[in-house]
């Protein structure tokens, strides 16, 4: 499945897909599109880093 790691980050933080395209400063739309295929590493990494951002933000007290 493309983007696995990507879609199993999003679900173990419990994040909508809106939220990480809101962080990643894209629409939710293109982020469903780019999920279709494998991401270059430059928009895969992008979209890591708003995963990782929303996560700590949620974490902190």
């Amino acid at each position: 499945m493309p983007n696995s790691e990507i879609k199993q980050a999003i679900r173990k933080h419990r994040l909508y897909q809106y939220e990480v395209a809101t962080e990643a400063g894209i629409s939710e739309y293109t982020l469903c599109v780019w999920l279709r295929h494998e991401l270059e590493p430059e928009r895969k990494q992008r979209v890591m880093e708003a995963i990782e951002r929303l996560s700590d933000r949620r974490a902190e007290p």
